[in-house]
């Protein structure tokens, strides 16, 4: 019954991570008609009615302790307003295949707050993967070129900056250890991203292009609302509450792969080597990073 329970864990993990490495894609296609503000007020006003529904029909408990909203307002904050917008706006000027490569460096950064702020052990194999990692990052944003003759771009540094704000919305995820079911908390999180983001929205007029918006936008827009702001987050949270978090950041690895094959056949994108070769080094680091490589190579070790 465990090993079942695990199996379709795994599926479910599996599940998010495809539609989020697609997600890359659609908002990149999207930018040509929207901004960044609209696109995420859209998504999660979407994600928000679709979840609404499910929880209905699932008949789970909307309630919520007073003293919790604190803690899911800030969760709305980081994962859904700072983290979409920072992704969206840095894919107005970086291809969707590097974004999805970055973003595989966020392991990186929660190992160091994990050090800094859960007291975990810093060891000589986590420096080695964090620095193999960074090599993959300098490679990505390079192409190999030499770094004293590179012109930083903005899109990489917000994809960057991106990784770090999951990083810490993570370790509050953690911190926090709010009692309620994952579609609850995927609900209440997608609900306060979208209020935040609607006076923005509104003072720049973006719902004026809405009547001209063609029929393909529109389904990247369902696309984005309701596989991977409600059913992603909502898969993930259910994946969670039965295998451990480093069983499941083991699919994260998968992440850019989807976005790469994605992006060359529904955005015809060039792929640069180095960026390919820097995106393996980055997942092979964060491996290192979690232990996965080192846990692989003793075990395969013991049954010699």
């Amino acid at each position: 019954m465990g090993n079942r329970n695990a199996v379709i864990s795994s599926i479910y993990a599996f599940i998010s991570i495809s539609f989020w490495g697609i997600s890359f894609v659609s908002t990149k296609d999207l930018l040509n008609s929207l901004d960044p503000y609209t696109i995420i007020t859209l998504r999660f006003g979407i994600a928000t009615i679709f979840l609404l529904i499910l929880i209905v029909i699932l008949k789970q408990d909307l309630y919520i302790k007073l003293n919790h909203i604190q803690y899911l307002f800030i969760l709305a904050i980081l994962g859904v307003f700072i983290h979409q917008l920072v992704q969206a706006s840095s894919l107005l000027f970086i291809d969707a295949s590097a974004a999805g490569w970055l973003i595989s460096f966020s392991p990186v950064f929660t190992a160091i707050l994990s050090i800094l702020f859960l007291s975990e052990r810093f060891t000589l194999a986590k420096l080695m993967g964090m620095s193999i990692a960074v090599v993959g990052v300098i490679l990505v944003t390079t192409h190999g070129n030499s770094i004293l003759n590179f012109s930083p771009n903005i899109g990489y540094l917000l994809m960057i900056f991106s990784t770090l704000n999951w990083a810490v919305y993570s370790i509050l995820i953690k911190k926090f250890n709010l009692p309620y079911s994952s579609l609850t908390v995927t609900f209440w999180t997608s609900l306060l991203g979208f209020l935040l983001t609607i006076p923005i929205t509104y003072n720049m007029r973006g719902w004026s292009k809405l009547s001209s918006l063609p029929v393909d936008d529109w389904i990247h827009l369902l696309f984005l609302g309701i596989f991977v702001s409600a059913i992603a987050y909502w898969y993930w949270g259910k994946a969670l509450e039965t295998l451990e978090a480093t069983q499941v950041s083991v699919l994260m690895y998968l992440e850019p792969l989807v976005t790469l094959v994605a992006a060359v056949i529904l955005l015809k994108e060039k792929i640069f080597l180095t960026s390919v070769l820097g995106g393996l080094c980055i997942i092979f680091g964060v491996s290192i990073v979690n232990k996965q490589v080192l846990n692989w190579i003793k075990m395969n070790l013991a049954r010699k």
